[in-house]
C-alpha cells in the first residue's frame, strides 16, 4: 500500500504500523505525529452575490434581515433583466417588480455603497434595489430596508446610467474542505492506503529576521518545541522570555506564520498562528510553517512537537575544528580557524554564530582551544532561576559551550570570581543558606548582596563562606565543577577567558 510521510511517497506493507512509517523520518521521541485519515470537499453557498450588469460586475455580501431573506427568496429570480431606472448623485434604482413590503414613509439614513429596497410612489407593486452613492438621509417608503452592501466592483458605481440592465443574479459557492485527522504519539497505530503522515512541524526561516530566526532554532535546539500557551488563534512557546530580540521582519501574519514578540511582557515569546492577524509592531516574522501545521492545531498545552527549520542550524561551536570545517563546507560556508587551529582543537566561538547571517556572508571564523581549556561542568535543578542566570551569562542557553570572564583570582585564595550580569543579577532570589560548601561547588551572590551577580567557584571546603566569599544568606548555589580544578586554577588570571560545557564532548 501507499502512505505519504512528510510530502514522500512510502511503499509500505499491508498492517504495517505507523513506527515502520516513519522509519528514517525527523522525529523526536514521544512528539505528535498527524494522520491525515482523509479529505471531504464541501461546496457551500455564501452570503456573497454576483451581480452580473451591462457595466461589470457587482458583488453584494447580503445581510441577515427580514428584508435580504424576503429579497433573496422572492426577487433575485426577478432581477434578471432588469434596468437602472433613474440615476442621481445620491442612489442608482434597479426595477421594478413586486413585493410584500409594508409601507413606511419615514426618513432613514444610508451609507456609501448600501443596497436598500424602496417603493415607487408608495406602492409595493413597484419595488426597486437602490444602491446608495454617497451617505445620506432619505424617504425612500419602505423604511430602511437594508438588505447588503457592495463590495467588489465599486468603482462601477458612478458609471452607471439609466437603461443599464441586470444580466444575471447568482449567489456565489465556497468550496470547502474538511479533513479527518489524527494526532497521536501510538506508534503501533496501523496504517491504510493513501494516509498522509506528518512527524514533524517544518519552519521555513525568514532570512529578514537572523535573530528571530536563531530564537527558533535555540527554543528547539533538542529537537522539539513544547506547547507552554494554546488558544483557538495560536500555540506558543514561553520557554525563553529572557532575551533581547531587535525589530526585523514585519507585516501581516497568515495561517502558520511563526511569529516572536520583540518588545512588550513576553519579550521572545514564539507564536505559530492558526489564523490570518494583522500586522503587529511588536512582532517580527520569524518563518513560515511549510509541513506539519496539522500537528500545531491540534496541540493541546503542554504537548512536545519536532521541529525541523530550512535551513538547519549552522553553529560549529562543541565541534573539532577539522569537523566543524566539513559541517560549515557542506551547508556552503567557508570556515576561517583562529586561536587553536589544529584538526582536533575545540570550537568555542564562532563568528558569526547567527545562522542566517552566516549563510548570507558564506564565510565564518571558528576559534578553537585545545580540548583540555573546556571544562566540564553539573548544575542543580533545584534552584531553576539561579541556572537559568547562569546559562544566560555564560551562554550555555544558547550553545553547547559557555565562557566565563575572570573578576578576580590570587594564588592561595580559597575561590575564583567571575564577572557577571548585575542587572539580571536583581533578580536571583535568595535560596536557603547553605551549611557547608564544598571544594568544586559553583554559587552566584543572591540580590541581597551588593554584588549581585557576580559568579564564583569554591576552591577550599567553608561553612562560613561561599563560592563568592559571600555568606550563607548571600550565596545561591548552582552546581558543581566536574573537572580538574587544578587544571583550571594554573596559569589563570584575571580577565582570562574560561570555557565551559555540560555535555560531553
Amino acid at each position: 500500500m501507499k502512505v505519504i510521510v512528510n510530502g514522500k511517497e512510502k511503499s509500505l506493507k499491508k498492517g504495517a504500523t505507523l513506527k515502520t512509517a516513519i522509519a528514517g523520518e525527523t522525529y523526536y521521541k514521544d512528539t505528535l505525529i498527524a494522520v491525515h485519515l482523509s479529505e471531504e470537499k464541501l461546496v457551500q453557498e455564501t452570503s456573497d452575490f454576483e451581480i452580473e450588469t451591462s457595466r461589470g460586475t457587482l458583488v453584494m455580501h447580503l445581510n441577515d434581515t427580514p428584508e435580504a431573506r424576503m429579497w433573496k427568496a422572492l426577487c433575485a429570480e426577478h432581477m434578471i433583466g432588469v434596468t437602472s431606472r433613474w440615476v442621481t448623485h445620491n442612489i442608482i434604482a434597479f426595477g421594478s417588480f413586486p413585493t410584500e413590503l409594508a409601507t413606511d414613509r419615514g426618513e432613514y439614513g444610508y451609507r456609501t455603497y448600501d443596497v436598500f429596497l424602496s417603493l415607487g410612489g408608495f406602492d409595493n407593486r413597484t419595488t426597486y434595489m437602490m444602491v446608495a452613492k454617497d451617505s445620506h438621509k432619505g424617504s425612500y417608503g419602505a423604511g430602511k430596508a437594508v438588505i447588503g452592501r457592495i463590495t467588489v466592483g465599486r468603482h462601477l458605481i458612478d458609471l452607471f446610467k439609466e437603461g443599464d440592465e441586470i444580466l444575471s443574479v447568482r449567489p456565489m459557492m465556497s468550496e470547502i474542505s474538511t479533513e479527518n485527522v489524527i494526532v497521536t504519539k501510538d506508534l503501533s497505530m496501523k496504517m491504510e492506503e493513501g494516509y498522509k503522515v506528518e512527524t514533524a512541524v517544518t519552519i521555513a526561516l525568514d532570512n529578514k529576521s537572523p535573530a528571530s530566526a536563531e530564537h527558533i532554532m535555540v527554543l528547539s535546539n533538542n529537537g522539539y518545541m513544547r506547547a507552554t500557551d494554546v488558544t483557538g488563534s495560536f500555540v506558543a512557546c514561553s520557554e525563553d522570555l529572557d532575551v533581547e530580540i531587535p525589530k526585523e521582519d514585519n507585516g501581516v501574519r497568515d495561517r502558520g506564520c511563526v511569529a516572536v514578540r520583540c518588545e512588550g511582557v513576553g519579550q521572545g515569546r514564539l507564536y505559530i498562528l492558526k489564523d490570518r492577524r494583522q500586522q503587529s509592531v511588536s512582532h517580527n516574522i520569524a518563518g513560515q510553517v511549510v509541513n506539519g501545521l496539522a500537528i500545531v492545531e491540534y496541540a493541546s498545552k503542554d504537548d512536545i512537537f519536532t521541529i525541523q527549520t530550512q535551513p538547519p542550524r549552522t553553529l560549529a561551536v562543541g565541534m573539532t575544528q577539522k569537523a566543524g570545517e566539513e559541517f560549515l563546507k557542506a551547508a556552503g560556508v567557508e570556515a576561517v580557524r583562529t586561536g587553536d587551529t589544529s584538526d582536533d582543537a575545540i570550537i568555542v566561538e564562532q563568528t558569526p554564530e547567527q545562522t542566517v547571517t552566516a549563510l548570507a556572508e558564506g564565510k565564518v571564523e571558528t576559534f578553537g582551544v585545545k580540548k583540555d581549556r573546556v571544562f566540564k561542568i553539573k548544575l542543580t535543578d533545584k534552584d531553576p532561576r539561579s541556572v537559568h542566570y547562569f546559562r544566560k551569562v555564560t551562554g550555555l542557553s544558547h550553545k553547547p559551550i559557555g565562557s566565563m570572564t575572570v573578576q578576580f583570582t590570587f594564588e592561595g585564595l580559597p575561590m575564583v570570581t567571575f564577572y557577571g550580569d548585575e542587572m539580571r543579577g536583581k533578580d536571583i532570589v535568595p535560596q536557603d543558606p547553605f551549611k557547608k560548601v564544598k571544594r568544586g561547588d559553583i554559587g552566584i551572590t543572591n540580590q541581597a548582596r551588593p554584588y549581585h551577580g557576580l559568579i564564583g567557584i569554591r576552591l577550599q571546603d567553608s561553612k562560613e563562606h561561599g563560592p563568592t566569599g559571600e555568606e550563607p544568606y548571600g550565596t545561591n548555589l548552582i552546581g558543581k565543577f566536574d573537572d580538574d580544578l587544578d587544571r583550571l586554577m594554573d596559569g589563570l588570571n584575571d580577565d582570562d577567558i574560561v570555557y565551559i560545557r555540560e555535555v560531553d564532548l
